[in-house]
């Protein structure tokens, strides 16, 4: 079709003219797509193959050779328990004994446990204080197993910490910057167990939507049997896409995938308001649209202003006292300039914003307008409360 209109205007051009009319009109049809190709995202982008997933770890453990800095024992209970049961295991009996160490702070860790991890690698983990120590500068956490959900261990840590906030101060002042009682340490675990999940020896596999929508997963499952050339693809409900390895000629599920989360789908929106009443936040969605109607903004402000006076007696006077004699000054303003302002039916996005920001309101009287569109009926769109 564009090729046609070319050759159409090319017609009354001198060969001169001819390439470059058809240049600009090539362009011109590229760059009016660019709109259209920008909006597509990639599948690995707006959705997840099942088994191809991080896993949560956590542990409990001991961080010592900090500076004066770590958890109270008296304050700390836990931290005595597990201070006195690591050193029983080393060989130190303590029992009877009455601790007052200030270089040890319980802390609890945490990892996340990418997919198909061997066992061997290193992953970063995260120590954050559990008890009352004020700086995790400088130490360094002892053998921490990491457990998974299910109780087993999958990883185990170790290493010097590295802090990035600091803690300062004196007698009268003292500087804190960041969070010093958290800290990171890089490749400071290592896997000991593998997650069994083998990807390759499936014959089908689910591909979940991280925003639910039936159009977006037909048009997903349509992507995929367009570039294979069989249905292999079928749309179950609005956040699955089942996918069958049979019929794709390809040798194993890895493969297919590798072809299938670089395909480009244009994902449908839902028309949505999202709110922050606490911060003031509000996000409009591209296919939020308003019904004809009228908006009027106004607030009564009452303001009372005090400026009292002093009242003397004429000088030399034998009678009369100095008193203050109060002076009230009241002013009400109704917002009587504000005007109603109507905003047109089938309005998009930007039109319900620029008819929004004509009535001079903040964030939060904006809010309060959204809803009262909302509950007269004209506002085609869900309001989501965060």
């Amino acid at each position: 079709m564009r090729l046609k209109l070319v050759q159409q205007v090319a017609k009354h051009l001198t060969p001169g003219k001819y390439f470059f009319s058809a240049l600009f009109l090539g362009l011109t049809l590229f760059f009016g797509t660019i709109d259209a190709v920008s909006a597509a995202s990639r599948v690995k982008d707006i959705a997840d193959f099942e088994g191809i997933r991080d896993n949560i770890l956590v542990g409990y453990g001991l961080v010592v050779g900090l500076n004066g800095t770590g958890d109270s024992l008296a304050n700390s209970p836990f931290t005595e328990q597990s201070l006195e049961s690591m050193l029983e295991r080393l060989g130190v009996n303590t029992s009877g004994e009455t601790l007052k160490t200030k270089n040890v702070a319980a802390v609890i860790v945490t990892a996340t446990l990418p997919p198909f991890q061997r066992q061997g690698t290193k992953i970063d983990i995260v120590v954050s204080s559990l008890g009352d120590s004020t700086n995790l500068m400088g130490g360094t956490l002892v053998v921490t197993p990491l457990m998974a959900a299910d109780g087993e261990v999958y990883a185990v840590a170790q290493g010097t910490l590295t802090v990035a906030g600091f803690a300062v101060g004196g007698a009268a002042e003292s500087i804190v910057r960041g969070v010093p009682t958290t800290a990171r340490i890089v490749n400071g675990a290592i896997v000991e167990r593998e997650l069994g999940f083998d990807l390759a020896t499936l014959t089908s596999l689910r591909i979940s939507l991280r925003n639910p929508d039936l159009t977006t997963s037909r048009r997903i499952a349509t992507a995929i049997n367009d570039y294979i050339g069989k249905p292999v693809a079928e749309p179950s409900d609005p956040s699955t896409v089942v996918l069958n390895l049979e019929g794709s000629k390809r040798d194993n599920m890895i493969e297919l995938l590798a072809d299938i989360e670089q395909l480009m789908v244009n994902p449908d929106q839902v028309a949505r308001v999202v709110i922050d009443e606490q911060s003031g936040i509000i996000v409009i969605g591209s296919e939020v649209k308003v019904d004809t109607v009228a908006i009027a903004q106004g607030n009564l402000t009452v303001r009372i202003t005090e400026t009292p006076q002093v009242s003397q007696p004429a000088p030399f006077s034998e009678k009369g006292d100095t008193v203050v004699v109060p002076r009230t000054d009241i002013q009400v303003s109704d917002d009587s300039d504000k005007k109603l302002a109507i905003l047109k039916k089938g309005v998009r996005l930007q039109d319900l914003v620029d008819g929004l920001n004509a009535l001079g309101i903040g964030p939060r009287d904006m809010i309060s307008i959204l809803q009262a569109i909302k509950a007269a009926g004209a506002l085609q769109a869900d309001i989501e409360l965060m």
